[in-house]
């Protein structure tokens, strides 16, 4: 019998939606409370998962009937979040970014030792199995050493309903505190060494949503391998099309029923409140829809185009399994269709909740990924090499 581990939810936005698949379909977890400052939500968990609700983030995690919490509020109420499931007692799960600061990231850590609970971040696409099992592979020397890595992804990110403060770098918008996350949280786990430091640049040509869309960064390791990073929200070119149309989320694709959909379905909100209508139309409540629903076939998570290029062969992780172009011959690694999108995360939540057992996905983790996005914020601006202190 599955002891299932209890979990409170701070937010019911569209970071909560993209888990609740995973919550509900996992029988690990037991969806027991929520808060939002949403009414519509509320009611709607309470009665969809016969749950409790709450107003105010404190008093859900004083609720003694949790075990941990699900932190899935905006970026920069984070370190309040966290610091209020440690005064409880409660193993935290925090969405990425893990803060806005390096100094917040670390208080966030000291709370979470003091303590002594679990303090994990994600979901990142680090979790994604075709990235774990990209990592095994390479650990498993069989391919030789890891020397340069490539990431790529453009996707419709920015010109979808955002809150003012998304469009806003210093609050943690943009696509830098966002999406690279996801980019660098790959690359670190497919690396064989520690990153010391970075180059980059980022991009912002739209007047109208006037915050980073782009940024390309390369990432030196301390074993002289590299890694180029570049991501583009700009809603043009779309690389599922790379992935044989299986989008980000696992779900089969039409690319060309679904090309400029994004700045289309942005064309009905002509002010800032009617934007913000659009995006909780996105989220969880009475008012939103149920798009995060899946039905039919899925495929694993992914985070567009990644190839690791060892010394006998390049390693390219696919929504069904790992592409090995070796040597002398390639073939397909295949793995298993998902039953459980994103199941990953619940692995490393639980087994560090229940069992004690260390996540890889720590808040040293996290605080080693901010510090990579920050720097690459920070070389776009000054046009020098930023050298990494906090890495793990």
């Amino acid at each position: 019998m599955i002891e299932p581990l209890k979990l409170g939810v701070i937010g019911l936005g569209r970071a909560f939606t993209l888990m609740l698949p995973t919550f509900t379909a996992d029988p690990r977890i037991q969806l027991t409370a929520a808060s939002d400052p949403r009414a519509d939500a509320r009611e709607r968990f309470a009665h969809e998962f016969n749950a409790k609700s709450f107003e105010d983030a404190e008093a859900l995690c004083a609720d003694p009937d949790l075990s941990a919490v699900y932190i899935a509020s905006p970026h920069q109420f984070h370190v309040a979040h966290v610091k209020l499931a440690a005064k409880y007692g409660k193993h935290a799960l925090v969405e990425k970014p893990m803060a806005l600061s390096v100094a917040e990231c670390q208080e966030m850590i000291a709370a979470a030792r003091e303590a002594n609970i679990t303090l994990l971040v994600g979901h990142s696409h680090s979790f994604d199995l075709p990235y774990l099992r990209a990592r095994a592979m390479i650990r498993s020397g069989a391919y030789g050493h890891v020397r340069m890595i490539n990431a790529l992804n453009f996707t419709d990110f920015l010109y979808r309903p955002r809150r003012p403060e998304e469009l806003d770098t210093s609050q943690g918008g943009g696509v830098v505190f966002s999406q690279a996350a996801h980019q660098v949280d790959i690359v670190r786990l497919l690396a064989q060494a520690k990153a010391t430091s970075i180059r980059a640049f980022t991009g912002n040509w739209d007047a109208a949503r006037s915050t980073e869309g782009a940024y390309s960064a390369q990432i030196k390791f301390a074993d002289g391998s590299f890694a180029s990073l570049t991501y583009s929200g700009y809603a043009h070119f779309d690389t599922d099309e790379f992935m044989g149309w299986w989008g980000e989320l696992g779900q089969g694709r039409d690319g060309e029923a679904s090309y400029g959909r994004a700045r289309q379905n942005l064309l009905k909100a002509s002010s800032v409140t009617e934007e913000i209508a659009l995006k909780n139309a996105r989220a969880y409540g009475t008012s939103g829809s149920d798009a995060f629903r899946i039905d039919g076939e899925i495929a694993h998570n992914h985070f567009g185009l990644v190839v690791a290029s060892c010394e006998h062969a390049d390693l390219r992780p696919l929504p069904h399994g790992v592409m090995v172009y070796g040597d002398k011959a390639r073939h397909l690694d295949e793995l298993p269709a998902p039953k459980i999108p994103r199941a990953e995360v619940v692995d490393e939540l639980y087994a560090a909740a229940i069992s004690g057992t260390p996540p890889l996905h720590s808040g040293e983790w996290g605080l080693a990924t901010l510090e990579i996005c920050l720097a690459i914020l920070e070389a776009a601006k000054t046009g020098q090499e930023v050298e990494l202190n906090n890495q793990v």
